[in-house]
């Protein structure tokens, strides 16, 4: 038990690219398992080599820096999807969009038609909650 643990010391572990490349190595094992083509099946191998190639490194900036990229590729995503669920489930608030600055106003549902006045560009328009 002792020399795994000493084995496992100094290693970099788990991070959110990490995570997302467990997750797409799941995705294409099993399109590989509907689809029956040795392609997927080697592309989700490949996934789960690199991964494990990243939690058992030593070189922690090289990761660091790699996670760091992915993070600032997927937060946009994140945000995007997050805010469109926001919108679908809030029972209470509408959601407008600026005509001139193209800032998403919150606004109160079933109000009728009201005159919307936009908090960053001071622009009114009138739309029906």
């Amino acid at each position: 038990m002792k020399k795994i643990r000493e084995f496992f010391m100094n290693r970099y572990g788990m991070d959110s690219l990490n995570r997302a490349l467990m997750v797409l190595y799941v995705i294409f094992l099993i399109i590989s398992l509907i689809t029956r083509q040795d392609i997927f099946i080697y592309i989700s191998l490949g996934i789960a080599v690199y991964q494990v190639y990243r939690a058992l490194s030593r070189n922690f900036t090289a990761r660091a820096k790699e996670n760091q990229v992915f993070i600032k590729f997927w937060n946009p995503i994140k945000r995007k999807y997050y805010s469109i669920k926001k919108k679908i489930t809030d029972k209470t608030h509408r959601y407008f969009k600026c005509p001139k600055c193209k800032t998403e106003i919150r606004v109160p549902k079933n109000k009728g038609k009201i005159r919307i006045t936009c908090p960053k560009c001071s622009e009114q328009f009138i739309k029906n909650t």
